[in-house]
């Protein structure tokens, strides 16, 4: 069975985000437009990776609002069950 070398996410993480960094160099450089066609571009790419990430962003804390009152809810409705069987055996 093959040892597991201690390679985490966060190595693999990194190793991804280096790999795009210098695959996007790369690209720049054997671009075919020109350095201000190639700037508006990016600018625009920019725009809409920030307006992803803010959606994003907006739909993740939607879905931790929902679960934690979820959350909330199925522990309230415990509690009630927990107050309800006391008193069956206390009567």
């Amino acid at each position: 069975m093959a040892k597991d070398e201690g390679a985490g996410a966060g190595s693999v993480l990194l190793a991804f985000l280096l790999g795009a960094v210098s695959g996007a160099a790369v690209a720049l450089l054997y671009a075919p437009a020109t350095g201000r066609e190639t700037r508006e571009y990016l600018g625009e790419k920019a725009r809409e990776g920030r307006e992803r990430a803010t959606e994003a962003a907006q739909k993740g804390r939607q879905a931790i609002n929902q679960s934690r009152d979820t959350l909330t809810s199925a522990i309230e409705r415990g509690r009630e069950a927990y107050q309800q069987a006391r008193t069956r055996e206390n009567a």
